[in-house]
């Protein structure tokens, strides 16, 4: 009997025997720098002449691993072989499959600080945020395989006089997973469990800034047993591979999060039909968001300047949950903003393995691409907190606060993916929310209020796919939070929830005739 799903914990790192653990599992990873990570297909390790170097965000000096990039034949083989072991996969009884994700959840957790003390050092995650993406992963490979056995044992049809009548949710086939490098373990991993327990076949192509994570999640699952050619593991330049893989007339279905840009081309080249294929291939996409906090005059506001802190500036501002505007109404817009400017004085940047707030961005290119930012928001908006490098080695960027920023600024508009908070004032309640409904993106929301009439307001009209009340706009979990937006943050997958193994699946209903 499996029991009912749960979240899983976080570590407590103020208990001295987890500081110490994972400080010890901080120096096992910076141990094995400069190690060679092949491809991994057909359940054979391929080793190839061209390679990506991952550096550490933190000291852009240590080359923390060396990863085989694929090329546009190891794509084709990659396909090819997760069409042949399709073949048999999708005939893996569900509650067979589902166990796969429940043995890897179990020794996920033996393992969990190596796999965030990893985290800490190819991605600048402090210890927390570190520990909470591992933590997701886990949750991800519980509630998943939990929900496959109940999708397998489902009866949804209405009885027939003299007909016996199925209706079960069947594969598609090979699924091109493209995740993003913010949620190196949670995101890839979610994902591409999602559609092996379904019954399908993966190729993965993990985020060129994280490829030695992707790597030790595969290494993991094909260590609790998972059959040949089921995952396979081929890391490279979307530029040049990203297109063979999702027009390839194989590929079945694209699930991918990243940027808008993107995200529309998979979009568009997914839907074209090339030579031999037989299917409309489908697709998931998550794209990013400008996501508005909205703080009323009615609410505590110390609670609702600690929230936005954490929205806007944990991993950096680098999420795409992350709150990148906040709307204040007038009549508190001077003290909260005082408030805030003094908060995010306190925050400490540095190294992520010293267990900082702030650990550095993740490359060389997106710190430039914030400093672009940064330039263009010192022409729109005050700057009044941060606006340049900090100190160190690595990509660190001071948390950055503009305020009277205008609604239609292309700092209010555009996606950052840094430590930039906009701040914009609103005459009241109601135009805070119209400011709030403002941009392309609709992914997450939240607003601070007491007054149970401004909530029930908020709830009916604040356009997004995640929607907090009383609490920061970051921090969705898995089954207590579906996740996804709705415009241009993508197609509203609704990942961690009930709804989102449908998507991997389609539906095949069987009627005989009795007598």
């Amino acid at each position: 009997m499996i029991e009912k799903f749960k979240t899983e914990p976080f570590t407590d790192f103020t208990v001295p025997e987890n500081k110490k653990n994972f400080e010890e599992a901080i120096q096992k990873i910076e141990s094995s720098y400069g190690k060679e990570y092949p491809l991994y297909i057909k359940g054979k390790k391929i080793f190839v002449d061209e390679k990506i170097n991952s550096y550490n965000p933190s000291d852009k000096d240590k080359l923390v691993g060396i990863v085989h990039k694929a090329s546009v034949d190891e794509i084709n083989f990659a396909v090819e072989s997760a069409s042949e072991a399709f073949k048999e996969w999708r005939f893996y009884p569900p509650q067979e499959r589902a166990m796969y994700l429940l043995k890897a959840a179990q020794l996920l957790r033996k393992r969990k600080f190596e796999h965030a003390a990893l985290q800490v050092i190819e991605v600048g995650k402090n210890w927390a945020e570190a520990d909470a993406d591992v933590a997701e992963a886990i949750d991800y490979l519980e509630y998943y395989g939990r929900e496959m056995i109940r999708l397998s044992q489902e009866e949804r049809l209405v009885s027939y006089p003299n007909e016996y009548n199925e209706y079960e949710y069947i594969p598609l086939g090979v699924i091109a997973v493209i995740p993003p490098w913010n949620f190196p373990l949670a995101i890839m991993l979610g994902m591409t469990t999602a559609a092996i327990v379904t019954g399908n076949t993966v190729v993965l192509k993990p985020a060129s800034d994280t490829p030695v994570i992707g790597y030790k999640f595969v290494e993991l699952m094909h260590e609790v047993g998972l059959p040949p050619g089921v995952l396979n593991f081929a890391p490279g330049s979307g530029a040049k591979i990203g297109d063979t893989l999702v027009s390839h007339h194989l590929t079945r279905m694209i699930a991918f999060t990243g940027s808008k840009e993107i995200g529309l081309r998979i979009n568009n080249l997914a839907a074209q039909v090339f030579p031999k294929q037989i299917w409309l291939k489908r697709v998931i996409l998550e794209m990013g968001g400008k996501d508005t906090m909205v703080i009323d005059e009615d609410c505590n506001i110390e609670d609702a300047v600690n929230a936005t802190i954490a929205a806007a500036f944990g991993f950096q501002g680098q999420k795409c949950s992350a709150c990148s505007r906040l709307v204040l109404v007038e009549s508190i817009y001077n003290k909260f903003v005082e408030m805030l400017v003094a908060k995010a004085h306190t925050i400490s940047i540095g190294p992520a393995k010293e267990n900082h707030f702030m650990g550095p961005v993740v490359s060389g290119s997106a710190e430039k691409k914030i400093l672009e930012y940064i330039d263009i928001g010192k022409t729109e908006g005050k700057l009044v907190v941060g606006g340049e490098k900090a100190p160190g080695n690595g990509h660190f960027i001071k948390p950055t606060i503009f305020i009277d920023v205008d609604p239609n600024a292309r700092l209010s508009q555009e996606e950052i993916f840094g430590p930039v908070l906009s701040v914009i004032k609103a005459m009241d309640f109601n135009d805070a929310l119209e400011i709030a409904n403002n941009t392309e993106y609709g992914l997450t929301g939240a607003v601070y209020t007491r007054d149970r009439k401004k909530i029930m307001k908020a709830k009916k009209e604040f356009h997004c796919g995640n929607l907090y009340i009383n609490r920061k706009c970051t921090g969705a979990m898995v089954g207590v939070h579906p996740f996804g937006g709705f415009n241009m943050s993508g197609t509203d997958s609704k990942a961690g929830g009930s709804d989102y193994l449908l998507l991997f699946t389609q539906g095949k209903a069987i009627s005989e005739k009795l007598g």
